[in-house]
Order: C-alpha cells, then structure tokens, then sequence
C-alpha cells in the first residue's frame, strides 16, 4: 500500500531542506526524496556558501538582507543542536569593484540605501587599504583566455568601489543541509535517501504523489520541486515545462582553490572581493587558499549540460582564466601545478533570477533556477515557500493574485510574484552568478 504524506519534497539540498522545515512546521506531514546518500550532497556541497547583499535587483537585495539575519540568529531558528555540529557565519566584509557592467554601482547602491545596508564608497586609491598588494588598472571588457589582448589594461584605472562590511560566508555548505534536516527531523518531517523519482503521479488533473525508480508510489497532493540541477526533468515529469516562461537547465561551473601570495595570510585577513572588471568573485578559504569564481563575463564560454548525470568533470581552460584574471587584480598570485577546487553543475534560469512559485499543475511547486546566487537565502525561501504553499492550497489564486510574503526581520512585505515562472525575462538581472 503507497505511503501517504501531505506533501514531498524533492531535492535535499539546504533548499529543499528549509522548504521541509518550514511546511513541518506549519503542520504538513513531509517526506523529502533524494537520489544522493545525505543532505547537501549536490549543488549545496559546492556552493561557496557566500553571504552579500549586491543583486542586480531589488527584490534580490530585499531577500538577501532578510535572509542574513536567520544566518546570524541560526542556532535559535532550528531550535535544536545537530550532534554533527553546527555551521557558523564568518563575517569578512565584502568589496564590490565598480564596472560599466554594474552601471557604477549606481542601482545596487540605491537597492542598499533602501534596505538600511551600510557601505563605504570608495575612491581607486583607497582600495589598497583593503588589498594592499593591488593592482588598479581596468581590464573591462573582459577577454578569453586565447585573444591576443587578454591581460591587457585597458584603461589606466578602475572606477572605484564599494565596501560592504555586513558580508561573509559559511563554513561549510554541507553540513548546514544536514542542520536543517535535524531541525526538520525534530518536527516530525521525513528524509528518504538513494530515491529516484521517475515520475510525477497526477490524478484528475491535480498532483497526487511521486513515483520512485524501484517502483513504489508515495501519494501526496503537494508536491515540490528542489532539485537543482535536475529541475528541469522533475519539470518534464510534471508536464508543466512547456508551458513556462522562464525555463531552467544545468550549467557546468569550475571554482579554483589557489594558494594566497606568499607572505599574505589571506584565510585569516581576507574578504570576499566581487570584482566585474576583471569578471571573478574570491573569498579567502581553508589552508590560506583564495576561492576563486567566475562572474560568467559575455567573452567566455557556457558549458551548459544536456545530462546532469553525465558530464565532463574535469577541469577546463577555465580554471587557468579564473586564477590569471584574479592575479591581474592581486598582485604575485601564482598559477599552481596541480588546479585544486570544485567542478560541479548550477541550476541556471533564463535571467539568472529563480522560480519560487506554483505551476500549472495544481499542487506542484518550484524552488528552482536558484544555484550560484540563493544558497545566502535558503532559510527565507524556505519560510517563503511554505507560506506560498500554504495558501495556494487554501485557495489562493497566486498568477491572479500574487502572494505577499512577510519578512519578519525587515518588517516589510515581498511580491512573490516577482519570481514568477511566467515572468518576463529580467532586464535588469546581471545575466550571471550575481543574479
């Protein structure tokens, strides 16, 4: 006989596990499915777990600057211990280069201004306060790693730039998973490992369950879709992808591991720089090693995934753009033998914005398109898509009426209907990893 819950969860990743939470917590008896051993072992375990507040938009900035304080208040919102440890937020300031690309800085500013987020503006020669080794000269528009001018200034210096002190990152984008998982447990929620769906059950046209690859039927009449990468399957399975406007598919991502230049302890002093100019992100990481990123610049290739469970995990050209474009702004970093890091897929959306809404089928929902820029606002969706859940289900009409959703720490309201699956396509989005 199927196995009955009130609604099932697909994906264990901290998304996913913060959805599970939250509806446990409203009272929904939930099951979360997932095709790997533990929480957080997909996209989340190589998240750079990276907190800030600069979006593109403001309702970008309004989640992030919500979803801070849970981070800061984080063993009081679970409520209880994990016996494996708990995560901690390591606040290091952040500092954001000015480039056309962001327009200055001028929208993010404004966007920060409103939500009460503190800055200092800085002018060029300032900056070596913050990276005393630092080179100012302006490399925009960015160049691939093969054109003959790659590395090559092209104006005398950068603009300028912001510094953020209210930024930081995790210490470890697993085992915070695996935190809100105990917190979850505590509230009654289920977790079942080594799962597949292989299909989303439907009867009279509404969601009534999961099928697994073994063949077992678990009924639910809400279903929610946290798969990352494999979102756009889970999509396919529910038949409501054709019908979307913004889309999501699997990208391929590289994050360099680099040692700090010689006499920097940059694990101990460093900060999470953010720097369009040169198009990578960094933040100081264990061994005194630089974390390196790629801020996906238009010059350089999208390594986008037809197979999210077959792809090329190698390291590419892109590691050695990464670590060079990096050096061209920290002076004496060095290109190692041996590229350490992380290769693994993010969850992309169409303008890099995610999809936090219903769908066409009733009772199925999506947290998706959300890898590289909402792992900082996985407790807040989590609240937000269970509050959503909720009350699509007692009645609302959320494509008519879009659903308000109250942030208790920034005592404001947000228009979920921002992040909706037929949105257009954002122009204001930065088309990249900073959403």
């Amino acid at each position: 006989m199927p196995k009955k819950y009130d609604a099932v969860i697909i994906g264990s990743g901290v998304i996913g596990c913060c959805v599970a939470f939250e509806l446990a917590k409203l009272g929904y008896k939930t099951l979360s499915v997932d095709k790997l051993g533990d929480a957080g072992m997909g996209s989340t375990g190589g998240s750079c777990a990276i907190i800030r507040f600069h979006y593109s938009t403001t309702e970008g900035v309004a989640l992030a600057r919500e979803g801070y304080y849970y981070w800061l208040d984080w063993p009081t919102y679970l409520g209880v211990r994990d016996p494996d440890g708990m995560v901690t937020y390591r606040n290091t300031g952040c500092l954001v280069i000015k480039t056309p690309v962001n327009k200055n800085l001028s929208r993010v500013k404004s966007a920060l201004d409103e939500f009460g987020i503190g800055y200092l503006e800085l002018e060029p020669e300032e900056i070596s306060r913050y990276l005393p080794n630092v080179n100012l000269a302006s490399y925009f528009p960015q160049k691939w790693i093969d054109d003959p001018e790659f590395g090559q200034p092209t104006a005398q210096i950068i603009p300028g730039a912001l510094w953020i002190p209210e930024s930081g990152y995790i210490s470890d984008p697993k085992l915070s998973a695996h935190n809100v998982q105990v917190a979850a447990q505590a509230k009654q929620a289920d977790f079942l490992y080594g799962a597949q769906v292989s299909d989303v059950l439907q009867k009279k046209g509404h969601t009534a369950g999961v099928k697994l690859a073994d063949g077992s039927e678990i009924e639910a009449p809400v279903v929610v879709n946290v798969a990352g990468p494999h979102s756009f399957l889970i999509n396919q399975m529910a038949g409501v992808e054709e019908s979307m406007k913004i889309k999501t598919r699997p990208m391929k991502q590289e994050v360099a591991h680099v040692p700090a230049p010689e006499g920097m302890n940059w694990e101990r002093d460093g900060y999470m720089l953010s720097d369009g100019d040169i198009g990578c992100y960094s933040r100081p990481e264990v061994g005194n090693h630089i974390l390196i990123g790629s801020e996906d610049p238009d010059c350089d290739p999208l390594l986008w995934v037809d197979d999210p469970d077959d792809y090329d995990t190698n390291f590419t050209d892109q590691f050695k753009c990464m670590v060079m474009r990096e050096g061209m702004r920290v002076n004496d970093l060095a290109i190692p033998n041996q590229y350490q890091g992380v290769v693994d897929l993010y969850d992309c959306s169409d303008d890099w914005i995610p999809i936090y809404d219903k769908s066409d089928l009733p009772g199925f929902y999506m947290a998706i398109g959300t890898s590289g820029n909402q792992y900082k606002n996985a407790p807040v969706a989590g609240a937000m898509m269970a509050e959503l859940i909720d009350a699509c289900e007692k009645g609302l009409d959320h494509d008519a009426d879009p659903f308000q959703f109250y942030m208790k720490y920034t005592r404001r309201n947000l228009n979920v209907g921002f992040f909706s699956r037929n949105r257009e396509i954002n122009e204001d989005s930065s088309f990249s990893v900073i959403g």
